[in-house]
């Protein structure tokens, strides 16, 4: 069915709404060939960086090697840092030359700092390995900040006439001046890129977006693996095999379930590996330890298929208490560790509800099913005490 067209009056009153809002709206006029600066400082290129709605102004002197930069971003959060860096030798922020602006706790005035961040857990206060001259910041009235500087670009770039740039937002500053970190994700793990000094050109790299990809299919492959068809097939076992005519259906019913997530998890956990292999620096520790864990115990579990006593051999007990102890202990460290990468991940909401809703789902169907299958249980129990007592009844032996 096409939808009717609004009246003519509204239609009017929505496109003048629009047109002031776009007037009013900073975001509209805020790029940078509109921008301007308290000392009316004027560069010759400038570029509307990809992310973190950040901007570079500058301009570039071949003949004495001299890179002069106005960086312009928005902390992460009022009383945040920018960063714009320099990496000699690799594309990411590890190993890069950094120039950082905040505001000063105290005076409230604008500074900026020079940054060695030779790893991401070592981000020191230190000069850079090129000389840097003219350093300051100044506050803008829209909360951004504007780092300016000149700086000698290395020789070996300079030749080249293309340095590796990255920038950065973070969220505030200690006390003691060190720098609180940025979150990994998004757009603050693909605010990087190739600078080319002659043509004024950037271009940025895709290995942010490599990443991220990454990292979702290691999410979609984990949380489908540990957290939806482990649970599955454990309430397989659990519920089904209750019922004497879904017997040997059930067994097969679990085994492929579980071999199938644990084919998956595997997966996953190898692609989580490869993440931390290119992340140096980025540690979630719980997160990669109960990953580590849970593919050792799945590991265990699945050579539980062959060694399965028959049901009236001697060690069939301790093959059960075995096999359910790990069964459980997989469960429960699945489903925490989906959520704990949910968290890291920090996909849109629909996506952590999607699952919840999930989770939730199978934990009613298995309370439904757990109040069945002790009905069935014990009814079971008492028909087969009541034979006895009926026979004697009725004079049989």
């Amino acid at each position: 069915m096409t939808p009717s067209s609004p009246p003519p009056l509204s239609s009017a009153v929505f496109i003048c709404i629009s047109f002031l809002a776009l007037m009013i709206s900073p975001s509209a006029a805020l790029t940078c060939s509109s921008q301007k600066f308290t000392e009316n400082q004027v560069y010759s290129n400038c570029l509307d960086l990809p992310y973190l709605s950040s901007y570079l102004h500058f301009s570039y002197n071949s003949s004495n090697t001299t890179l002069s930069i106005a960086f312009i971003a928005t902390p992460s959060k009022s009383g945040g840092w920018i960063a714009w860096a320099i990496n000699p030798k690799a594309t990411g922020m590890a190993g890069s030359q950094s120039l950082v602006g905040y505001k000063n706790s105290t005076t409230g005035s604008a500074q900026v700092h020079t940054f060695d961040v030779s790893s991401y857990s070592s981000i020191v206060a230190k000069d850079l390995s090129f000389e840097v001259w003219d350093k300051t910041a100044e506050s803008r009235s829209d909360g951004s900040l504007a780092i300016f500087a000149k700086i000698k670009v290395p020789a070996d770039l300079a030749a080249s006439g293309k340095i590796n740039q990255v920038w950065q937002v973070g969220p505030s500053v200690g006390t003691d001046g060190k720098l609180v970190p940025h979150v990994y994700v998004g757009n603050n793990l693909q605010s990087k890129g190739t600078l080319d000094l002659k043509s004024g050109q950037s271009s940025t790299s895709s290995g942010g977006d490599d990443r991220l990809k990454k990292k979702n299919i290691h999410g979609i492959l984990n949380a489908v693996s540990w957290g939806i068809l482990f649970p599955l097939g454990a309430m397989i076992a659990r519920y089904i095999r209750t019922f004497e005519s879904a017997d040997p259906a059930w067994f097969y019913l679990h085994a492929f379930c579980q071999v199938s997530a644990y084919a998956i998890g595997v997966a996953g956990w190898g692609t989580g590996l490869k993440l931390g292999s290119e992340s140096p620096g980025i540690t979630y520790s719980t997160h990669r330890n109960i990953g580590i864990s849970l593919f050792v115990l799945a590991t265990v579990q699945i050579f539980a298929l062959f060694i399965r006593p028959k049901k009236d051999h001697k060690y069939r007990f301790y093959w059960n208490v075995y096999h359910h102890s790990f069964g459980y202990a997989i469960l429960v460290l699945g489903i925490f560790n989906v959520f704990k990468g949910i968290n890291i991940l920090k996909p849109e909401d629909k996506w952590k509800t999607a699952y919840m809703i999930v989770i939730i789902a199978l934990g009613g169907i298995s309370l439904l099913l757990e109040a069945i299958t002790w009905v069935v249980v014990l009814k079971r129990k008492s028909r087969k005490s009541t034979k006895p007592y009926d026979g004697y009844n009725n004079g049989q032996s």
